[in-house]
């Protein structure tokens, strides 16, 4: 069994599945700031204003800061999604006919990304919704197993970034590295949250602003990462 998951981790070629990881962590990494901020960011600094981690000086308020349970529920249900995405796919790429799934979805990923570097694209991207109201209840009471069930339920809002990444997760041939693709994309997403967690207002007013404009260039490179990949599969 574990023979079989690790001989699938090269599905897309032995250098596909680091490719794909590092791609998706700077998609994380430039989506934090231009998207989740501002998307989690309510979440984040409710979870900071309730006081957790914030009492016994600097490093009592940079551990508050990580928010670990919260993100470790995101890690938990993101690496859900890319696991279902990815045996899905590799069953499909199994029957006859089929081969072309993966290539077919990396240049749907491409896509994506490219669509978070074109304002004029992502227009056409599905967004967030309100915030249900059960979200909502999980803000009022402290608590480390709240907040990992809020980072879970957050993990299934529809999010145009979300989407892009996990149809690269679902390329990559296995429910195993899309569960590992899924977990680099939420690691590039954490800087941008911590960060906003520390600074609060000083983040969006100074570093956000500025992260933005180079996301779009991030992004645009992880477009062209996943279409030769893509290329490379045909």
């Amino acid at each position: 069994m574990l023979e079989s998951c690790l001989h699938a981790l090269d599905a897309l070629g032995p250098e596909g599945l680091p490719a794909l990881t590092g791609t998706l962590f700077l998609a994380g990494l430039a989506g934090g700031a231009s998207h989740c901020a501002g998307m989690c960011g309510p979440f984040v600094l409710a979870q900071m204003a309730r006081g957790e981690g914030l009492g016994g000086g600097r490093l009592a308020r940079l551990s508050g800061a990580l928010l670990l349970p919260y993100h470790g529920g995101r890690a938990i249900g993101y690496a859900a999604l890319g696991a279902a995405a990815g045996g899905f796919s590799a069953a499909l790429a199994q029957l006859p006919g089929l081969h072309v799934v993966p290539p077919l979805l990396l240049g749907l990923a491409a896509f994506g990304m490219l669509a978070q570097a074109v304002p004029a694209l992502a227009m056409h991207l599905p967004r967030p919704g309100l915030m249900p109201p059960r979200l909502g209840r999980l803000l009022e009471g402290p608590g480390a197993w709240r907040c990992l069930l809020l980072g879970l339920l957050l993990s299934a809002l529809p999010c145009g970034l979300l989407y892009g990444a996990l149809t690269a997760a679902a390329a990559s041939g296995s429910a195993l590295a899309g569960a590992l693709a899924m977990l680099a994309f939420v690691l590039g997403t954490m800087p941008a949250l911590v960060a906003l967690a520390l600074l609060g207002g000083f983040f969006h007013r100074r570093a956000a602003p500025w992260l933005r404009r180079w996301a779009p260039l991030l992004h645009g490179f992880n477009a062209l990462v996943l279409l030769a990949l893509a290329i490379r599969l045909l």
